[in-house]
C-alpha cells in the first residue's frame, strides 16, 4: 500500500477521534464526531480492496470493543462525559470504534509480521488513550487500579486476536 493512503486513512482516523472528542467538550454535541465518521468509514469502505474482510474486521473489533467499553462503564472502572449515550456509550463511541476498526484493514497489516510488537503496542498505547481523556475532561476513572489491569490485557487481548485471526482471513 502506498504511503500516501496510509497517511491519508491515519489523518481521517484522527480527524474522526478529534471531532468526537472536540465536539463533545467545545460544542456539548456527539454530531460533528457521528458525522465525520461516517464519513470516514463510508471511504475507507469504498476504497478497500477488499469489502467482505473489511466488514468482518471492523465489525468484529467494534463489537469487542463496544462490550468492553460497556463493562468497564457498567461496573463503573470509568465513566464517560457526554451530551448523549447509546446504552452505556457515548454516541460517538459507535462510529469511533468502526473508524479506529479501519486502521485494521490496510494500515496495521505489518503487524502480522511483527505479532509480539502489535500485542505490546495495543497494550500500552490503548489504555494511555483512554487515559488521555481524564485530563480533558472527557473520561473519569473510578477504579485507576483495575483501569490499569484491564486496559493493557483488553488491548493485547484485542491485539492478538487482529494479528492471529482476522489478518489471515481470505475472501474471494
Amino acid at each position: 500500500m502506498s504511503k500516501i493512503k496510509i497517511f491519508l486513512i491515519l489523518s481521517g482516523y484522527q480527524l474522526t477521534w478529534l471531532s468526537c472528542v472536540f465536539g463533545e467538550l467545545l460544542y456539548n454535541s456527539w454530531s460533528p464526531g457521528l458525522f465525520c465518521g461516517l464519513v470516514f468509514v463510508f471511504i475507507c469502505f469504498l476504497n478497500t480492496p477488499n469489502r467482505q474482510k473489511f466488514l468482518i474486521t471492523v465489525l468484529s473489533i467494534s463489537l469487542i470493543g463496544y462490550f468492553f467499553d460497556s463493562v468497564m462503564i457498567f461496573f463503573e472502572i470509568y465513566k464517560f462525559h457526554t451530551s448523549l449515550s447509546f446504552g452505556l456509550l457515548p454516541v460517538w463511541m459507535l462510529i469511533l470504534w468502526p473508524s479506529f476498526s479501519s486502521l485494521f484493514d490496510e494500515v496495521f497489516v505489518f503487524f502480522s509480521e511483527y505479532k509480539i510488537l502489535a500485542i505490546l503496542l495495543g497494550s500500552i498505547l490503548g489504555p494511555i488513550t483512554y487515559f488521555s481523556g481524564e485530563p480533558l475532561g472527557l473520561i473519569t476513572i473510578n477504579n485507576i487500579h483495575l483501569f490499569f489491569i484491564l486496559m493493557p490485557i483488553f488491548w493485547a487481548i484485542l491485539m492478538m486476536i487482529y494479528v492471529f485471526f482476522l489478518v489471515n482471513l481470505k475472501f474471494k
